[in-house]
């Protein structure tokens, strides 16, 4: 981590010179990625670390910016740099492509046959450089579930990967919010999921009626209600997170399908899961160079994180009142 530094010039009008303001126009910051800094401590005016995004600073006032490092990329390179509407490419070669998927978009069609998935959108993405190109599905992320996504395009890389994927090698890391403070803190959730007539997932005691899921979990932020997780997976079952969190007491917020009711909560208005595949890495099948490739938090963690915070601060205060 290397720190950037600045004097705020007196070309900035008093009215812009918001500490959140200053960091896009001195350090050509992303906005998106502004609050984080600032929240997480990575900012310093005149060597003191500042939390305010809306802090008023002054001229020559010396702003410094921990610049957080960028996801590694393999030593493979990007052949074909795409984009997309509705799909952010955050790596793409000859062999694969890594995509950042959005929430409530499936990653592949069900039995109702939906022509608009994330397979099909990567593939006409993949079609416009190559005619005729095809997609091949490695691993999914639910519809409610947004972030990194590896995908293959050609069926013998999409079993390489997936062999990787069934020796638990990837590295496969999300963030969650859950409602309730989850005890302990940090623990293993190990259990066998099963499938009911309706296609939910549930907990039986043996392997003789399911499949083998490990989830790992640790709590990073604690509020009055919620908690933020970091989770681990071991294995990459079906809802695999959604069903072994809610059995645990402590459900993902917004979730419509397990302990729905308890999932609900007054600062995640999202019609969307508050969980996020915030990183993958795996093993190039043709190079055997690694590839690790992260994503910011989606927007609705960052507000739902101030959120919290404000009505923290807001209750102290309160509670200090006579």
């Amino acid at each position: 981590m290397s720190q950037k530094t600045a004097k705020v010039p007196a070309s900035i009008p008093q009215p812009a010179r918001q500490l959140s303001n200053i960091l896009q126009n001195l350090f050509k910051i992303p906005r998106a990625q502004v609050g984080p800094l600032i929240e997480e401590g990575f900012v310093t005016v005149n060597g003191r670390v500042k939390r305010q995004a809306f802090l008023v600073v002054e001229v020559d006032d010396l702003i410094g910016v921990d610049i957080v490092p960028q996801p590694i990329l393999a030593p493979v390179q990007s052949k074909n740099k795409s984009s997309s509407r509705s799909v952010e490419f955050l790596y793409d070669d000859d062999d694969l492509a890594i995509v950042n998927k959005p929430a409530n978009l499936l990653t592949v069609p069900t039995r109702h046959r939906e022509p608009h998935t994330l397979m099909s959108l990567v593939e006409r993405q993949f079609q416009k450089t190559v005619p005729g190109a095809r997609a091949f599905c490695v691993h999914r992320l639910d519809r409610g579930v947004s972030g990194v996504l590896v995908v293959a395009k050609s069926l013998e890389m999409a079993e390489a990967i997936r062999d990787q994927f069934a020796m638990r090698k990837p590295q496969r890391k999300y963030v969650a919010i859950v409602a309730g403070i989850p005890k302990p803190a940090n623990h293993e959730l190990r259990s066998y999921l099963a499938t009911d007539a309706d296609l939910n997932r549930y907990s039986v005691p043996n392997a003789e009626h399911g499949e083998l899921a490990i989830t790992h979990y640790e709590t990073r932020h604690v509020w009055r209600d919620a908690a933020f997780l970091e989770v681990r997976l071991e294995t990459g079952r079906r809802n695999q997170i959604r069903v072994q969190l809610a059995e645990a007491g402590y459900p993902i917020l917004g979730d419509p399908r397990y302990k729905a009711r308890q999932a609900e909560h007054w600062a995640w208005p999202c019609r969307r899961l508050a969980l996020h595949a915030e990183s993958l890495g795996f093993t190039h099948p043709r190079t055997g160079a690694p590839i690790q490739m992260e994503t910011q938090w989606p927007q609705e963690f960052r507000d739902f994180i101030r959120h919290q915070k404000k009505y923290s601060q807001t209750q102290s205060g309160a509670d200090g009142d006579e």
